[in-house]
Parts: C-alpha cells; structure tokens; sequence
C-alpha cells in the first residue's frame, strides 16, 4: 500500500454499502468479475473474517473518526472492533492511532498495523479476535526496530510460526523489513537500506502522466516508495516482497528471517530475485503460489505464474483506479479495492480529485486462496 507523508485532511461519512449478492458486470480479459461493495471513503487496507466480514482500514490521511470498520456479511458497516477503540474515544482501554496494513489469521484474529504516525505514538500491532469478540494481544514495536523516518505499511501473518513480518517504507533510502515475534513480542529491524526493499529510480504514471509530490517551496519531486508489498506462502516457507517502486519481486525464506544466529551480511545475502513485476501496491497469493498484483499503472490485477515465473495482465478495467488491498476470501475468490490514491491531493497540487464511492470487488483467482491472505 503505498502511502506518502503529506498530511491533509478530508473528511468522509462512514457510509457503505455492500452487495451481499455480487452480479456479474464484467469480464476484462475473460476473469469472471464482480463488485461487493462501494464505500465513501477510500480504504487503506482490507481482510476478510472466515465468517466472511470484511474489515477495512480507512486511510489515515482523510481523518475520518473510524481508523477500522467492519461490513458484515448482512451489509452492516459497523466500527470495528468497537466505536471507542476505532474512533479513540477517553476511556478506551486502548485506540487505535493510524492502521493500514492488516491480515486476519485462519484462527479469526484480525493483527491490524498501527503506523502511529496520525497521533505521533509509537507503532504497534493490535490483534482483535473475531470468534470470542475480545483483545488477543498489543505488541508495541518501538526503537531500534523502528526509527523516526518509519511508517509501517503492511504485514503479512506467519501461517505456522508465531511471527508477523511487517514492510517499512520510511523514508526511501532507509526502507527495511521488521519481525515481529508474537509469542515473546521481541521484534528487530532487517535489511534495512538493502537494494530488494528500497525504491528504483522510475516513473509511476497513470494515464500517461507521472505521479509527482509538491513540495512546500513549490518544486516537484517523485515520491520516494520503499518496500511495500509482501506476501507469505500458505506453507509459511517463503516470504514474497519488493519496493512498490520496483520491477522486480524478490523473496526470502521466512527461517532465515526468524534466524537470529544469522549476521546482518549472511542475511543480506539470502534473498532471491523471484520474477520481473511492474510497480505495484500490494500483492497476494493462491495455494498454488501464484502470485497477484497490484498492477497501478495499467489500472489491472496481474499475475506472476508459478509454473513460468512471468508477469502477465491477469484482468484489467478503466474502473481499476489504483487497485490495492488483495486478500482472499472465505469463497476462494480475490477480492480488492480501487483507492483512487493517484486522485488524491498530495499528487495533485493540493486539490483531492477523488470521486466517491470507492469500489470493491472480487474475481475468480487461478486457484483458491486462504481467508486474510
């Protein structure tokens, strides 16, 4: 998901609405396509229960007073996992700050990332359980796992081990992958300024133009996209990630990552590039390691094969305005949303080109996936 660090603020009715019996309107290139839901404000991030709920993160950036909301499978939108915790109200046990990424586990907890950079508190994952309606456990990742520049962006749930591995953009040059151990809530900092996690020298452009940032003394520059994305096979064996402003997908074995006898060098020295990929914002993965992508600038949903390791369009749309949040659900299918994030008033003079409702959809995938990943 890839963000940037201008802050504005736009304030959007908490309003969706879901259809819980999708219909087809589509099918691109052949992919059977079907839109779930339209929302009024644009997410930052989304999972799916394995009763079906969808949870989705609100972009911090818009202010909204719900940080997460809940659609339940009747087409309720409600504050997840509560008015108080969502929206921080005083006597809260806890609040949630600025959550983006976030994954629910195949036992129904819901591990939300909390960037606090809304509130300027220090990041932490907050792990809701969905069965038993209750807090399962708040891990804060302060210093030295985090620096001042760090804006955590998304996680990716360790299937068989308990670890989360999370993607630090911060500010470009300094971008890192962060482990998290669940059990011990000890967590450490890995390679940081590595070339597989920081951003390539290229262009983002959509419809032909490039995004740019406006700075305060009025000149332009690219914004600066550290790793975002990542993945974890349903196996827990490999982790999949690479900077959104890249073209290449890489991956590491997650036992080397939980390794802690390995040295900074040695690890650094265990990633493999996996395939050729275009800029994206997030990425998902079927049972048959076949991996989606969050193709941004050709407004598409592409798809890196496991049997050719080569990137393809796997189903495009006028309608795919910055496609984000893959995740799978409960039906097998691969469900995501159009964030419209290029719309927005950090890439556009100041001025929010955004046009509500913000869509989700859902298609057939080559294989089936596992709810939340």
């Amino acid at each position: 998901m890839i963000k940037c660090k201008i802050i504005f603020i736009v304030l959007y009715a908490i309003v969706g609405l879901p259809n819980v019996n999708a219909q087809l309107f589509g099918r691109g290139g052949g992919v059977s396509l079907a839109e779930v839901a339209k929302l009024t404000h644009s997410p930052g991030g989304m999972t799916i229960t394995p009763r079906g709920s969808i949870i989705l993160s609100l972009h911090q950036y818009q202010n909204t007073l719900d940080r997460v909301v809940e659609i339940t499978t009747s087409g309720d939108v409600m504050s997840f996992p509560n008015r108080d915790i969502s929206q921080g109200k005083k006597g809260a046990p806890f609040f949630l700050d600025a959550v983006l990424g976030l994954q629910c586990d195949k036992r129904g907890i819901v591990w939300m990332l909390d960037n606090g950079r809304r509130g300027e508190s220090i990041p932490k994952i907050v792990g809701w359980d969905t069965e038993d309606n209750k807090l399962a456990k708040i891990i804060y990742i302060p210093s030295p796992a985090t620096t001042d520049a760090s804006f955590l962006n998304d996680l990716a749930v360790d299937p068989e081990e308990p670890y989360i591995y999370i993607t630090d953009p911060a500010s470009g040059k300094d971008a890192a992958l962060i482990i998290v151990n669940i059990e011990t809530g000890l967590s450490r900092r890995v390679l940081e300024g590595h070339y597989t996690v920081i951003p390539e020298k290229l262009d983002i452009m959509v419809d032909e133009t490039s995004l740019v940032v406006k700075r305060p003394d009025g000149s332009f520059i690219k914004p600066q996209y550290g790793v975002g994305p990542i993945a974890i096979d349903r196996k827990g064996q490999w982790v999949y990630y690479g900077p959104s402003a890249g073209k290449t997908l890489y991956r590491i074995r997650t036992d080397y990552l939980r390794d802690l006898t390995l040295t900074e060098n040695e690890l650094n020295s265990r990633f493999q590039a996996y395939a050729p990929r275009p800029p994206c914002d997030g990425i998902s993965i079927d049972s048959k390691d076949n991996i989606y992508i969050s193709d941004v600038t050709k407004k598409a949903i592409g798809i890196i094969k496991s049997s050719t390791k080569k990137y393809e369009v796997y189903e495009s749309d006028d309608r795919f305005l910055w496609p984000d949040g893959l995740c799978f659900g409960n039906d097998g299918k691969l469900y995501f949303y159009a964030s419209q994030l290029h719309l927005t008033a950090p890439y556009n003079e100041g001025k929010n080109l955004t046009e509500s409702p913000f869509h989700i959809y859902k298609l057939k995938a080559l294989a089936s996936g596992t709810v939340g990943k």
